[in-house]
């Protein structure tokens, strides 16, 4: 197995960029260039193959491991004659976006939608919460609500529509009667 100074150098771009967008997305670092090291390879690999070209240690990967499996993007392959546990990730994108934005969905947007409930019928017994912040929290409510509407529609659409859909562009602006400025 080569180390990830083996790599190529597109390999290599990617998987070090994929660790940086990871943070960004308040993903660790690791655990999005596992993810990155898992989709790229052809084979599935095991914990020490994983170590050995990205040069973490072994309880990194172990938890990274465990982490991409809670999401349900990487999943445990048993190899014919191996008795190690290896890993491959999903490697349909499409299928892999909705895993992460029902993730994401589950552990931000519902509890944020729970608060926000919450403090609405808070405001609306307590006086001392004015109008105008009432009104800020039914306004960020009803923007969740819808989008959490229109994202259970999308949800259950094949990826054949979604693809066809997101490839529309500016053919939707029109459809919808708008004009490019």
């Amino acid at each position: 197995m080569k180390s990830l100074s083996q790599l190529s150098n597109a390999e290599r771009r990617f998987i070090l960029h994929w660790g940086e967008m990871g943070t960004k997305w308040g993903i660790n670092r690791t655990v999005a260039q596992v993810h990155a090291l898992l989709y790229l390879s052809p084979e599935p690999l095991n914990a020490e193959q994983i170590q050995a070209v990205l040069e973490v240690a072994r309880s990194n990967v172990s938890t990274s491991l465990k982490e991409l499996q809670g999401w349900g993007i990487v999943r445990l392959v048993h190899l014919p004659g191996d008795r190690r546990d290896h890993f491959e990730s999903l490697k349909d994108v499409w299928e892999m976006f909705r895993i992460v934005v029902d993730e994401r969905k589950r552990r931000e947007f519902d509890p944020t939608m729970a608060v926000l409930r919450e403090c609405i019928a808070e405001a609306e017994k307590d006086a001392t919460t004015g109008g105008y912040s009432e009104d800020r929290l039914r306004e960020m409510h009803n923007f969740l609500a819808t989008t959490a509407g229109w994202y259970a529609t999308f949800r259950g659409w094949p990826t054949s529509v979604l693809k066809r859909f997101f490839g529309m562009g500016d053919k939707a602006r029109k459809l919808l009667g708008l004009t490019s400025e």
